[in-house]
Order: structure tokens, then C-alpha cells, then sequence
């Protein structure tokens, strides 16, 4: 029977495994006493050859056989051959152990499925239980010499109850030199089958369930009689027990005490005794019992499978739970904890300490101090930096303009997070307002406040309503209608030169542009929904810059080839301007009517809009035809 010793190491303890040391039954002295003794028999008499009947010319050539052994004994690769094996070894026992066949699936089933308390239907049950049980049997005798002891002969398999004198005939029958432990799994599967015919059987879904499981436990059953069929190679076996053996018998010559007298080098000490010599011999013919004692569990060893012991539980239990438990239910009352929410069952005294709380992640044990003091550390971190990436905004040089153009990712320190349009719905149809609620730039054009009904106007268009940490002012944006890109309109009615978007110093050519804008004496700061019900539309007069540089930012980021055609070359930069100056020079057209000019996304002043007619508004398509022409 197999050797069970869990209870004796339930508990890590101090020396817990040297109660072990002292068992007898199943230990590795019971199995490897015989080949110790042998060995150190066999030692002791080539020690005592060479001490006392050899001469001293007979001596040295044995001395030199000692140390030849010695020497190449090694070379032999032992340990890999031997781990190797015992670990293919250990894998196929417990797979077969894995495999063994239960049949309490397939008892639950038919006790479940296949109704009727009469007396046809408790032989119904019983006999497809019997099916089950015969068909381990037969496979069990084929594999296990204890179970072929216990049953020689289908004579005893009929006297033991497994089959009836009329299935032996049938089975004896059958002609077929295989084994015929598939014969059972036919008779269970037809039988079935007429159960689910006669109505015993309530619904196909049961009997396809039944039939399933019976699939199951014949497979099982095939693996089993799979391992004791196709076995680990013969070679491999041969070549584990030779390279153990040959070795041990170059250690009986090679590891004996020579003469220290004559300064052989290790062998400066005679102590008559190899001690670790017997102990690596117990190590490796340990392990190769091992493996001679696990290579069949199906063997009579101490810790094979108890095979008859599975025979019998599972006649047992599955003749049990289809006859007598068919059906056969306790009563039903209220459970103890039947209006209490929170069952908890009681502890013993000597089980108290195992009464632990609830494991609710690894991050409850955090504290909220803990988690505030980083959240502290990272706003304190950021607002110096926040600073910078402003001034390095307006301060974009050559070098942000290349690595624009290879699409090359802005360093973490300076995270310009882009506007946000977002439509509105307000009398402006179709318009966007950019949202600057992320990172809101500072304001230091000096513009005048929105009026109140300015703010009131935005918050009724508005659709993302302010959440109640966020201020007004960074909410919402506050609208400046005037020219874009032409100057601002101080309180003494002076038109200031407009600061240019992008942080660099203007271009004569910008510089004229800016100066020869016509002022408009109607630019006040109001709502753009007290404009009328007019229809905003994306501006298409010319640029007041070359288009080069707003397309490559808004492109930069898309793709390495959207980038490389948002920038032009020097010299249609160049033709570009000249052409944007002389058409100036003859014409300065006005803002086209019933538009709504979107801010450049580098522009740091407060968002403006321009409200005119729809003859400017055609007459700035026009011209920018012209200028595509010219430019071409």
C-alpha cells in the first residue's frame, strides 16, 4: 500500500523531516541494503588484497590500475543520465496516476438522469454501473500483476459479481485477438441508448451527457493500458543501469587508501573507511532505485498504486449513490444562518489565529497621507516646469521647426497640449471655439475683460459645463472680435503693431502687411451671438504669413510626408511674400463677411473673431486663386 506521510509535514519545523529518516516501510534502506552491503564487501576484500597478499612489484601495478580507475571513472556522465532518466521516470508515474479511472461522474449522471424507482429502473441503473466497474477491471488486469493475482481467470471476474454467466458467453463469443475491454463500453453505450428510447432518459441533452462521460472514462482507461504497452526505451534503461554499475566498480579499485609512503598526490591519509565513496554509492543506486521503483506503479513495491483498492471503493461507491441514494433526499429545513447576510462559522479555540480578514488588494495597505504626499510632490514638481515650457514655447527655434519636419515626439519637459474645437450649439451653426481649459496660457496682451453678457452668452452656448473646482476665467475663453493678425485697438483708438504668432521677430514684408490694414472703427468687444443669426464659415482670404509655417504645424504630427509638403522650399517661401506684398500694395481686401477665424494653435493672445460681409468674403477667395497661381 502506498506510503502516506503528509500528517508528518504538514508543519516546517526544526529537523521535521528526521522522523522520516527512521521509517522502514518504503524508505531507500529497504530497497538498496542488499546492493550496499555488497559493495562494501567487495571493497573491503580489494582492500585487504592489496595490504596484505600482494607483493610490493604487484603493488605498484595495482597502485597504478587505482589511480588509472581513478582518474577516467569521472568521465562517465553519471549525474546527467541518471537525472535525466529519473525525471522522464517521475513525469510518467504521475501521469498515470492522473489517469486513473473514477467513476463517480459518470454515477452522479445516471443516478440524475435515469429515472424510475422501480425495479426496472434500479436494474437499469445498476447495470450500466456494473458496465463501468467491469470495464476498469478488465484493464486493470492487464496492467497491474496484484489485480491478475486477485483475478487469473474470467471465472473469478464472474464469482466476484463484476459480470453475469450470460455476458461471459457473449464476451467469450466475441471473437477478437485484442483485448476486450471495449466490449463493456459497447453493451453501456446501447444500453443507454434503449434507456432514452423507453423515456427512462428525459431529454437527449442527458443521454449525450452520459455517453460523454462514459468517452471520458474510456480514455482513461486507454491511457492506462497506453503506458504499460509503449514504455520507456529499453536502450535508455540499459544505458542508466551500466553507466551506474560500471562506475561503482571503477570506484571498488580507484577509490581504495594507497601507500602514503610513496606520496601518490590525494593519497596523503589511509583511513580504511571510504566514507564519501559509500555515500555517493547510496546517493546514485538511491536514485536509480527510484527509478526502477516508480517505472511501473502497477507492481507490488510499497508505493505502487493500490489497484485492488480502487477496485473495490469504486464498486462501492457507484452501486451506492444509482441504488440506494436514488432519489433519497433529506428534508429540507432553514439553514442556521437563514436571515443573517453575513454567515460566519464559528472558530474553535485552537483554530482562533487562522481567523484572518479578507485579502483586498495589495494597494489597501496604502494610506491617503502616502498617496497625498506624492500627489504634493508632483504639483510642486510641475509648476517651475510649466513655466519653462511656456517661455521655450515662445522662444521656438530653428531646431523645433527640423524636428517638426521629422515628425520627431517634443520632449516630456515641455507638454504643449494643442486646443481643443469642439462644436457649440448656439445661433453660430457649424462654428468651433477652442477649448484652453487644459493649459491655459497667460494673458499678457493687456486686452480689455469680456463684458458680463459676454461670459453669460458663452456659458448658455457652452456644452461641457465647468466643472466646480475650475474657475470662470479658465473655463471660458473670452472673445475679442478684431482684424486677425493686424494689431490691437488700444483705449485711445491707436492700432498697435500685432505681436507675430510664433515667437520670432516679423519680416519687413509682415511688417508692411501689418501697417497697411485698413483700421475699422466698428471693432468692440461683444458676443459672436449678438452678430445676428449669421452663418459662420472657414475664412479663405489670403494669409497675412506664408502658409508654410501653419500647415507644418498643423501636419507635423500626422506623418513624415504630410510635414515635408507642409513646408516650402526657400525660394517659394521667398516668391510667396513678394507676391503677398505686391498684391497688397494694389488692393488691402477687408475680413470676409459672416466668418469666424479660428487662432492659430501658437497663438498665446485671446481668441479673436471677425464678423463681414460676403462680398469680402468672395472677393478674399479670389485673391488667394491669384496667389496659388503665382505661385505655381
Amino acid at each position: 500500500m502506498t506510503v502516506t506521510y503528509s500528517s508528518k509535514v504538514a508543519n516546517a519545523s526544526f529537523f521535521s523531516f528526521h522522523r522520516l529518516l527512521l521509517r522502514w516501510r518504503g524508505s531507500i534502506y529497504k530497497l538498496l541494503y542488499r546492493e550496499f552491503i555488497l559493495f562494501v564487501l567487495l571493497y573491503s576484500v580489494l582492500s585487504v588484497v592489496y595490504r596484505l597478499v600482494l607483493s610490493d612489484p604487484q603493488k605498484r601495478l595495482f597502485e597504478k590500475l587505482s589511480m588509472y580507475c581513478d582518474k577516467y571513472a569521472e568521465q562517465i556522465p553519471v549525474t546527467f543520465v541518471l537525472g535525466f532518466y529519473v525525471t522522464l521516470v517521475v513525469n510518467r508515474w504521475w501521469n498515470q496516476f492522473v489517469n486513473l479511472p473514477w467513476p463517480d461522474r459518470l454515477m452522479f449522471l445516471i443516478s440524475s438522469c435515469v429515472q424510475g424507482k422501480d425495479e426496472y429502473g434500479r436494474l437499469l441503473r445498476r447495470t450500466l454501473v456494473r458496465y463501468v466497474n467491469l470495464t476498469s477491471l478488465l484493464i486493470f488486469r492487464s496492467v497491474s500483476t496484484a489485480v491478475c493475482k486477485r483475478f487469473p481467470t474470467m471465472d473469478h471476474v464472474v464469482e466476484a459479481g463484476f459480470m453475469t454467466p450470460e455476458e461471459r458467453k457473449v464476451f467469450e463469443n466475441i471473437r477478437s485477438p485484442h483485448l476486450k475491454y471495449w466490449i463493456p463500453v459497447v453493451w453501456f453505450s446501447n444500453l443507454a441508448s434503449k434507456a432514452r428510447q423507453e423515456g427512462r432518459i428525459k431529454d437527449s441533452i442527458d443521454l449525450q451527457n452520459i455517453l460523454k462521460e462514459m468517452n471520458v472514462f474510456r480514455t482513461w482507461c486507454a491511457t492506462l493500458f497506453g503506458y504499460d504497452w509503449v514504455g520507456i526505451p529499453l536502450v535508455y534503461t540499459q544505458v542508466v543501469t551500466l553507466a551506474v554499475y560500471t562506475f561503482f566498480f571503477a570506484c571498488l579499485i580507484g577509490r581504495q587508501f594507497l601507500d602514503p609512503a610513496r606520496g601518490y598526490q590525494g593519497h596523503d591519509l589511509d583511513l580504511y573507511v571510504p566514507v564519501f565513496t559509500l555515500l555517493q554509492f547510496f546517493f546514485y543506486s538511491g536514485w536509480l532505485k527510484v527509478a526502477e521503483q516508480l517505472i511501473n506503479p502497477f507492481g507490488e513495491d510499497d508505493d505502487d498504486f493500490e489497484a485492488n483498492w480502487i477496485i473495490d471503493r469504486n464498486l462501492q461507491v457507484s452501486l451506492l449513490a444509482v441504488d440506494e441514494m436514488h432519489m433519497n433526499l433529506p428534508h429540507m429545513t432553514k439553514d442556521l444562518y437563514w436571515n443573517d447576510c453575513e454567515a460566519r462559522p464559528p472558530y474553535t479555540l485552537a483554530a482562533a489565529d487562522y481567523c484572518i480578514p479578507s485579502f483586498l488588494g495589495s494597494t489597501t495597505d496604502m494610506g491617503l497621507s502616502d498617496i497625498l504626499q506624492v500627489d504634493e510632490a508632483d504639483v510642486s514638481n510641475n509648476r517651475p516646469r510649466q513655466q519653462d515650457s511656456v517661455l521655450a514655447w515662445r522662444q521656438e527655434s530653428v531646431l523645433g521647426r527640423v524636428r517638426r519636419l521629422l515628425s520627431v515626439q517634443e520632449p516630456p519637459d515641455l507638454p504643449l497640449s494643442r486646443p481643443i474645437f469642439k462644436r457649440h450649439s448656439s445661433d453660430a451653426t457649424g462654428s468651433f471655439f477652442p477649448d484652453f481649459r487644459v493649459n491655459p496660457r497667460p494673458d499678457n496682451t493687456g486686452l480689455p475683460s469680456p463684458a458680463k453678457d459676454t461670459l453669460s452668452t458663452l456659458r448658455e452656448v457652452s456644452s461641457n459645463p465647468p466643472s466646480p473646482e475650475s474657475s470662470p476665467s479658465t473655463v471660458f475663453p473670452r472673445l475679442v472680435i478684431s482684424p486677425p493678425l493686424s494689431g490691437l485697438m488700444d483705449s485711445s483708438g491707436i492700432c498697435e503693431a500685432a505681436k507675430p504668432q510664433n515667437g520670432l521677430d516679423p519680416t519687413p514684408t509682415e511688417e508692411a502687411l501689418a501697417l497697411d490694414t485698413p483700421r475699422n472703427s466698428s471693432l468692440v468687444c461683444c458676443s459672436p451671438t449678438q452678430l445676428g443669426p449669421k452663418e459662420f464659415r472657414w475664412a479663405n482670404h489670403p494669409p497675412t504669413r506664408p502658409r508654410g509655417r501653419q500647415f507644418s504645424l498643423q501636419f507635423s504630427r500626422q506623418s513624415s510626408k504630410a510635414s515635408v509638403r507642409s513646408l516650402p522650399s526657400p525660394k517659394a517661401l521667398g516668391r510667396r511674400r513678394r507676391g503677398l506684398a505686391r498684391f497688397q500694395s494694389r488692393r488691402s481686401p477687408g475680413p470676409p463677411s459672416g466668418t469666424l477665424q479660428i487662432p492659430d494653435a501658437e497663438y498665446d493672445n485671446d481668441f479673436q473673431g471677425l464678423a463681414g460681409t460676403e462680398d469680402d468674403e468672395n472677393k478674399g477667395t479670389n485673391n488667394s486663386e491669384e496667389i496659388k497661381k503665382q505661385d505655381s
